[in-house]
């Protein structure tokens, strides 16, 4: 495969739209995985996706045979090779990636790599998972690597989106869920009518053009910045769409009664016994209802979805004028001296800014092994 000027970008915007096609989160994985292997034309190809307690919480290949996953035996840990790219957002080349003094705990079983590429997927500052790719097929003398600069330029316009593709059908997989609880409609509105649509063609633009243009590159540039700029616009209005959503249940039914409903539909929808209680709660500001609900769904998200828990509990009690929410589980826990690096991942940044924005606080307690609770004051009116 020849990757110039004009042969990897066209590859690249098929890879982008066939991406934008899927909305669940493992076919997009799977598309990201085998668009990025044919891409850069490599023998494997894989992206995990971390979990926080060291290991992956989806880890998705190309190019291994169903038998040779199943011999491989469990998902890796997060160590040596893929930890570094997991935690530092330089794209790596290796010529012979065994060499590397990272390279350590592949099974027996594992295919035979040498030339390497690897580079993180990420939303900001927040990386999503790491995509790894191995064995281009070229020729290649002794000890050099078969991938090339253009090859990871590539890549990383394809990891760019991957992420976007990532976060979109990780909001839809959102949504779905919340449809149990009554909000599907509205916020799948919201979420594929207009603004996640208008942010994938707006940055495919941006991007394809870029690199195909070669005339006059200093106009077209200033052109793309403009397009990009839009896209940053999108990707706004996307979030508050998410934010400023109101829930119709809540509206009609009450907190109290929108919290009983969800938590008695998550009973039935998943192994894991999730109970409400109520106790003396006065009627509160509207906007105060409306963020202990989305802490509730984004904790209750956290601890059926991560910790493994058997029980989750959720309270809801008066406290003094406003009112107490307690959102406990029995599950995994985790260490919350690494809170600030997980937190993006679990919701935390947004739980507590939800509090703060009402004039509430947000405490979480936890531990390996020991559970998770998260607990929400708010003040009352």
């Amino acid at each position: 495969m020849t990757n110039g000027p004009g042969a990897g970008i066209p590859a690249v915007s098929s890879a982008i739209l066939a991406m934008s096609r899927h909305l669940e989160v493992r076919d997009v994985l799977k598309t990201i995985v085998a668009s990025a292997r044919e891409l850069l034309d490599a023998e494997y190809a894989a992206l995990g996706v971390p979990d926080d307690h060291g290991g992956f919480a989806q880890f998705v290949v190309d190019g291994v045979s169903e038998e040779q996953w199943k011999a491989i035996g469990p998902l890796p840990r997060q160590h040596g090779i893929l930890a570094a790219m997991l935690h530092n957002a330089t794209p790596e080349r290796l010529a012979d990636v065994r060499a590397d003094p990272r390279f350590r705990g592949w099974p027996s079983t594992h295919p035979d790599m040498s030339d390497f590429i690897g580079l993180p997927v990420a939303d900001g500052n927040e990386i999503l998972g790491a995509l790894f790719l191995a064995n281009k097929r070229c020729p290649k003398p002794e000890g050099t690597c078969g991938f090339t600069a253009e090859d990871e330029r590539l890549l990383g316009i394809l990891a760019q989106h991957a992420a976007i593709a990532l976060t979109n059908a990780r909001l839809y997989e959102r949504s779905r869920e919340l449809t149990i609880a009554g909000e599907r409609a509205r916020l799948a509105h919201e979420l594929h009518d207009a603004v996640a649509q208008k942010l994938f063609s707006l940055r495919l633009t941006a991007q394809a053009a870029t690199a195909l243009v070669d005339r006059d590159p200093a106009r077209a540039k200033g052109e793309l910045h403009q397009v990009a700029a839009l896209a940053a616009e999108a990707a706004d209005e996307l979030r508050a769409a998410v934010v400023e959503l109101r829930p119709a249940a809540l509206d009609e039914d009450g907190l109290i009664a929108t919290l009983r409903s969800q938590a008695q539909v998550l009973d039935r929808a998943h192994t894991a016994r999730v109970t409400f209680e109520t106790l003396g709660v006065r009627a509160l500001p509207a906007s105060q209802e409306e963020a202990l609900l989305r802490v509730a769904q984004e904790a209750l998200h956290n601890a059926l979805r991560h910790s493994g828990a058997e029980q989750v509990g959720v309270t809801l009690v008066r406290h003094g004028q406003g009112a107490l929410l307690r959102v406990a589980d029995d599950g995994r826990g985790f260490d919350t001296g690494t809170v600030r690096r997980a937190g993006r991942h679990l919701g935390l940044v947004s739980m507590r800014d939800r509090a703060a924005g009402v004039g509430g606080k947000l405490t979480v307690e936890s531990a390996p092994g020991k559970g998770t609770a998260v607990e929400m004051e708010v003040p009352g009116g």
